[in-house]
């Protein structure tokens, strides 16, 4: 029976919906031109120690006031920035910000990402983290010892072991259920505090209704977090279908270019972004400003890799859904997915996004054959680059999770865990159908001194 209802969550008031569209949001929103060279892109500051203002020097406060959507989208004014009097303006050599402290602030560069990404989220703040299991556990840290959280199954392995291997360990209880719509109202407790959704889930591809279960878990005073990291906030916004708090592995699709380690979580509640700055800074899960500057520079392609992403994956789910190797095929952007109507009620023009799953016939064994045959896919963990891989989620990125909860969720030996580049989409198609023949029918793969994937060698 659930238990009595406590007090409601509110909805805190939303920011202004945004004057411009995504794109020219992810080009503009936090990237003011700079005052002192006028660079249209931030120059690039390694420092990570800042003058104290207060003692060196004596400041000139500059009004450096723009109105439009180079600050945060919707118009609203920029905050005073601080240059330092000793300089001419022409010479200064940096520019300080009063607001952020001088141990882990990355300059402006953390602050113009996370204002890029609230834009982008519909979200009034944004704070961003050394990497998503950084975003997730600060998250779960901000909940007292004895709290009870209810999460999907379905979840990234890092998210799955820290839940049950680190929360647990202070003091929070994690409930795993496969159909969270259906059973939230059972799974919640009079101490549970979070409930946390995974749409679509890693790496069966299910979604959530989050409008659903956010509203029953507000009845119970209970805040919804969202891992949208396999969409990006491109394709969807969870926020605008009652989430409290969303969170994506930057390191995916928002950076993009495999080359960056970051999280962050987007929300509009003015006491989560007390609690949540506060143990960013004591836990010290903060990302370099370097991080941030590519992290950002890879937010302005987003809606373009993500549409391109997406366009390709469509095409491989269709030739895997009609071939005679495949046992299912899981992508929300065909028809025949379960939760397709869902995705074209939450996602931005009902794209499926750059990520699928399937199961080969052959078991384990054909798996592996089909991850070694490929020439352009490369076997990798990892995902929302701009190349193309595929990984078996039961001995790689799933494998601390036990056998009986993985195959629970659907994650069996035999599943394949495809994320979907922006190369040619017919080239793509090609060699996934080829190595589908070489695993299945049973030719064996070429031997190979390196992996698979086109920097290895493959012939044009």
């Amino acid at each position: 029976m659930s238990p009595p209802l406590t007090a409601p969550v509110n909805t805190p008031p939303r920011p202004p919906s945004p004057i411009h569209k995504f794109g020219t949001l992810a080009v503009h929103a936090g990237s003011p031109i700079d005052p002192i060279t006028g660079a249209v892109i931030a120059p690039k500051h390694d420092g990570n120690k800042q003058c104290l203002s207060e003692i060196c020097f004596d400041l000139l406060l500059l009004d450096f006031s723009i109105h439009d959507l180079r600050t945060n989208g919707r118009g609203q004014t920029n905050r005073s920035i601080r240059v330092h009097e000793k300089f001419e303006p022409q010479q200064a050599c940096y520019i300080s910000y009063p607001d952020q402290s001088t141990n882990s602030d990355g300059f402006p560069f953390r602050e113009n990402f996370e204002t890029a990404i609230a834009a982008l989220e519909h979200a009034k703040y944004a704070l961003a983290f050394a990497s998503g299991s950084a975003t997730t556990a600060t998250i779960l840290q901000s909940l007292a010892s004895g709290s009870h959280v209810v999460s999907v199954s379905d979840v990234y392995g890092g998210t799955h072991r820290y839940f049950t291997k680190v929360a647990a360990a202070h003091g929070v209880k994690v409930t795993f259920t496969p159909s969270i719509e259906l059973d939230i109202a059972e799974c919640i407790r009079p101490e549970t505090k979070l409930v946390w959704i995974e749409s679509p889930s890693n790496p069966t591809l299910n979604l959530v209704d989050i409008r659903a279960v956010a509203t029953i878990a507000h009845q119970h005073g209970i805040k919804v977090v969202v891992d949208n990291t396999f969409l990006s906030p491109y394709i969807q916004n969870p926020l605008d279908h009652g989430a409290d708090i969303v969170v994506h592995s930057v390191t995916k699709y928002i950076n993009g270019h495999s080359d960056v380690l970051m999280g962050v979580a987007a929300f509009n509640d003015d006491s989560l972004k007390e609690r949540l700055t506060f143990l960013q800074n004591a836990i010290g899960a903060v990302p370099s400003a370097f991080d941030c500057w590519l992290a950002q520079r890879g937010l302005k392609t987003l809606h373009l890799r993500a549409r391109e992403a997406t366009h390709n994956a469509t095409a491989i789910a269709q030739a895997l859904e009609s071939s005679p190797h495949v046992i299912a095929v899981n992508y929300p952007g065909l028809p025949s997915h379960r939760h397709h109507a869902l995705a074209l009620s939450q996602h931005r023009d009902g794209l499926g996004g750059g990520m699928l799953s399937f199961r080969i016939k052959g078991g384990s064994e054909a798996a592996e054959r089909f991850c070694q045959s490929t020439q352009i896919f490369t076997l990798a963990e990892s995902l929302g680059g701009i190349e193309s891989l595929v990984e078996i989620p039961s001995g790689m990125t799933h494998a601390g999770i036990p056998r009986e909860h993985r195959e629970a969720a659907g994650v069996f030996d035999d599943l394949v865990r495809v994320s979907v580049g922006i190369e040619d989409g017919e080239d793509l198609v090609r060699d996934v159908l080829t190595a589908l023949e070489k695993a299945v029918v049973g030719g064996k793969p070429g031997n190979k001194s390196v992996g698979n994937g086109v920097s290895n060698g493959v012939k044009h």
